[in-house]
């Protein structure tokens, strides 16, 4: 299976098997909507009048020497994998959920504001505790596990947060295991003391901020209606400037107020935030801020234009990198994180306040999706729940199985398919549009990388 498609002044087409990506002509381009299908000479009558014929039959024999090594029209390397016939699922990331609370209110905010239309609550240390137990007998042969602090806004509970962090060192050593602790935070807490403890101490920082003030400030604001923007930016610029070489990203939402959020990603680099992942929100239709099909052409025409700006600055001190336009062309990730994306359910989960047990963040608050706690002797409780999840892989959504964007998107995420189509199953249709524009994308923009070193 091959997907091909002109972007700007390039053609390109990519073995959906293979994750081969090659450059292309206009003529080959052409070809390739016939041949193999059609045998060549069959193919040289039906393009003759725009092409010579030796030059067609000579692409052609180049076609055929790309299927012989496997780069192009192979076949399914994944299906039969032992890395995935053979996978024993063990946990190996937490959303850790300490704090169903937080400090403003976003129009868009998926949690209710924090409490998951639960009730606000902070996060036990004991529970903490057991959270971290259950993820290290949960976690088999794998050493390094992943926990993210996560909210409402987590630096409401930070007490907590810095006794986990030193528990989890302390029992990660008597079971050789490695925790990589990430916090995902809006900022407005953030003070000198705090920032030096979150550098010295995560792994990985998401800082929430959806770009340009007006944006930021109509979509995300205080209790008391004040915008964040001015709070923020200058916490935001004094953590990542000590932070060094440590790992970061800003993370915004756009919305249908937003549009032109390329804008918004661009005022973030020009800010000084060099890696940024502005996503677009998910919500049900009767949202006015919810994305619709027909915002589709113009938010793919974002994406292309964030493409150019992206290698305009291309080793510029303006240079930044964008979270959607980074993928592997060798094949990477590991062949289960192509064919079940993140694992939610499976291989992640998160843990409330209340120490329960569910597939995602995204899932918590919905009882039918409540796995168990990890409060009890044996936590999980709904294995069922874990199956299903583990079984969600691109192969059992039909949708997925003829996509040519399956490997890179990994199916897509279970929670926006199971709020659109109350199927983990079936794909969110606005959500696969925007991921495969920002994946031809990501392959434009390497291929016009390649060509730029090819000839210096």
């Amino acid at each position: 299976m091959i997907h091909k498609f002109k972007h700007n002044d390039l053609y390109l087409v990519h073995d959906v098997n293979s994750g081969a990506v090659h450059i292309i002509d206009e003529m080959v381009f052409d070809l390739l909507d016939h041949y193999p299908k059609l045998k060549k000479q069959e193919v040289v009558n039906k393009l003759n009048t725009k092409y010579e014929e030796e030059q067609m039959l000579q692409a052609m024999e180049e076609l055929d020497q790309l299927t012989e090594s496997s780069q192009l029209m192979s076949d399914d390397q994944y299906l039969n994998n032992s890395s995935f016939t053979m996978k024993q699922h063990v946990i190996k990331a937490m959303c850790l959920h300490v704090a169903h609370d937080c400090n403003i209110r976003c129009k868009y905010c998926f949690a209710s504001q924090g409490d998951f239309e639960g009730v606000r609550a902070l996060m036990s240390l004991e529970t903490g505790k057991k959270a971290l137990d259950f993820l290290i007998a949960h976690s088999g042969n794998r050493r390094n596990l992943e926990v993210d602090f996560f909210g409402g806004e987590p630096l409401m509970n930070f007490d907590v947060v810095k006794e986990l962090v030193t528990y989890g060192r302390e029992i990660s050593k008597d079971a050789n295991k490695n925790f990589r602790f990430t916090l995902t935070t809006n900022g407005v807490l953030l003070d000198d003391e705090t920032i030096e403890y979150v550098n010295e101490n995560m792994e990985n920082v998401v800082l929430s901020i959806d770009g340009r003030q007006d944006v930021n400030d109509f979509m995300r604001y205080t209790i008391n209606d004040k915008g964040t923007y001015e709070t923020i930016v200058p916490k935001f610029r004094k953590l990542i400037n000590s932070r060094g070489d440590k790992s970061y990203y800003v993370r915004g939402t756009f919305t249908r107020f937003n549009l032109d959020f390329s804008d918004d990603v661009i005022h973030l680099a020009d800010l000084g935030f060099k890696n940024t992942s502005v996503e677009p929100v998910v919500a049900e239709p009767h949202h006015d801020y919810a994305l619709r099909e027909e915002d589709l052409d113009k938010l793919k025409s974002e994406y292309d234009r964030l493409a150019e700006v992206m290698l305009e600055r291309h080793n510029t001190e303006e240079a930044f990198n964008f979270f959607h336009f980074s993928i592997d062309l060798n094949q990477g990730p590991c062949v289960i994180k192509r064919l079940v994306g993140c694992g939610a359910g499976a291989e992640y989960v998160a843990v409330t306040p209340e120490g329960d047990i569910y597939p995602c963040h995204q899932f918590v608050g919905n009882e039918d999706f409540k796995m168990g706690s990890v409060l009890v002797e044996e936590p999980i409780e709904k294995p069922d729940i874990v199956k299903s999840f583990a079984d969600a892989h691109v192969y059992n959504k039909p949708a997925c199985k003829d996509c040519w964007a399956r490997f890179y998107c990994s199916g897509g995420c279970h929670a926006n398919a199971y709020n659109f189509n109350n199927d983990i199953h079936k794909p969110y249709d606005i959500g696969c549009e925007l991921e495969k524009k920002r994946i031809e994308c990501s392959l434009y923009i390497q291929a016009k990388l390649m060509l730029g070193a090819s000839n210096d």
